[in-house]
């Protein structure tokens, strides 16, 4: 019988695991090649995995909500045609001799392990090792993982299962561990808490659940300090009621102010290459590619921020089309994993809701980020060679939060101030 085994592929550069959200597939369903056989999100993006072969999928070994890591074995499929009577006992056939025959070191595995009452999470290999070598929940519980947030690996499992034959004492005591380990989960519930009859109890999405984790973390990663200023963006917007229209005629999608904001922002960092860095414990590393992140809203209020890599090689109309592609993609929840990676400096239009300005947080391991505020009229002085007179111009503020741990006010404030004399210095005669 020929077994193809389906496997969690690699998702980016710094995406260890997914967690399975939804099989397209049953065991028994038949599939055929680059077919989506299950959908999965990471802390990035949410994805589908397509199937390697043609077949009968005859096992699906990771749960939908759980979490399995990059190079797991989430499905077996048989390419064989049909569906082995078979291969669902298989697994249970090869733990039967260990069963048989425990040891005094080692006792006999358990046959359905209950994580259900604990509260701690275990990958699905942690669970396999731990019914295997007969490891209990509650003495799983005791354990300290050395894993993100605190996660049981399977390094610490097995070093655990090492110790644990070498000192066969602890595992065969008498009357009082069973009575600390009982205990042990009785002591961990907690009351559920009541809000009142007034008010509804709306829990976090998966994505919002990360977002707030990923901006508590760049806090107390960065001391935040934010730059303003004030741009006198007229030449810039009416050059782009001249030539919009045309634009869209021309090219089939509409010029927004975003991408002639990322050209300006892509421009300054040429001229300041120290915002465009990361921090790796005491050193600064600079980055050459200039990836610009675009912070974008989608439908259910969740944020997400593509990555137009390589920015400064475009042109605006590179940009514009990139701005677009990615915006609508992220509203649709079709961006793939490489395009929301990589950024090493973004933007948030926070004049797309109205905000004249704003004090955006930085997404790790960039160093800065910039807040865009609404355009907006207002009379202002204008200096002429016969003197001085009152106009109406268009304004917009420029919010600069940094990183003061490498990027110090005079940095911060200057680049800033360089994007806003690119903006206010705006060519009304540009050719696009």
């Amino acid at each position: 019988m020929a077994q193809i085994e389906v496997i969690l592929p690699k998702m980016g550069e710094s995406v260890a695991e997914a967690t399975i959200t939804t099989w397209l597939k049953n065991e028994g369903d038949t599939i055929e090649a680059e077919e989506s056989i299950v959908e999965i999100a990471t802390d990035k993006v949410d994805s589908e995995v397509p199937a390697p072969a043609d077949g009968i999928v005859t096992k699906i070994l990771v749960a939908e909500g759980e979490v399995a890591q990059v190079g797991d074995v989430i499905a077996i499929i048989s390419t064989d045609g049909e569906a082995p009577a078979e291969s669902a006992p298989a697994p249970k056939a090869e733990s039967t001799p260990a069963q048989a025959a425990p040891t005094n070191n080692q006792p006999a595995p358990q046959a359905n392990a209950d994580f259900s009452n604990s509260n701690k999470f275990y990958s699905p290999l942690v669970k396999n090792i731990a019914q295997k070598e007969g490891i209990s929940v509650a003495e799983l519980d005791q354990l300290n993982g050395t894993g993100q947030n605190g996660r049981v690996t399977k390094s610490d499992i097995l070093g655990y299962v090492e110790n644990r034959g070498s000192a066969p004492a602890p595992a065969a005591a008498p009357q009082p561990a069973p009575a600390v380990q009982q205990s042990a989960p009785v002591q961990q519930v907690q009351p559920t808490k009541s809000y009142g009859d007034d008010v509804e109890v709306i829990e976090m999405d998966r994505m919002r659940k990360i977002i707030a984790k990923n901006m508590l973390a760049s806090k107390q990663t960065s001391p935040h300090v934010t730059s303003f200023v004030e741009a006198d963006v007229t030449n810039l917007v009416n050059w782009r009621n001249k030539v919009k229209k045309d634009f869209e005629k021309r090219e089939g999608e509409k010029i927004t102010f975003t991408p002639i904001f990322i050209e300006a922002i892509v421009k300054a960092i040429k001229d300041f290459p120290m915002i465009n860095i990361s921090v790796d414990g005491d050193n600064i590393i600079r980055k050459k590619n200039i990836n610009i992140g675009m912070a974008a809203a989608m439908p259910n209020g969740n944020l997400i921020v593509p990555v137009i890599h390589n920015a400064d090689q475009l042109n605006l109309v590179g940009i514009t089309k990139k701005v677009n592609d990615l915006a609508a993609r992220a509203r649709m929840n079709k961006l793939k994993p490489d395009e929301i990676q990589g950024g090493t400096y973004s933007i948030s239009n926070v004049g797309s809701f109205g905000n004249v300005m704003g004090t955006p947080i930085i997404p790790q391991p960039q160093v800065a980020i910039m807040a865009v505020g609404a355009i907006r009229k207002k009379p202002a002085v204008i200096e002429t060679p016969a003197g001085d007179t009152i106009g109406i111009r268009h304004f917009m503020y420029l919010s600069h939060s940094y990183d003061h741990r490498v990027v110090d006010g005079a940095l911060g404030g200057m680049f800033v101030r360089k994007v806003a004399d690119y903006l206010e210095n705006w060519d009304v005669n540009r050719e696009i």
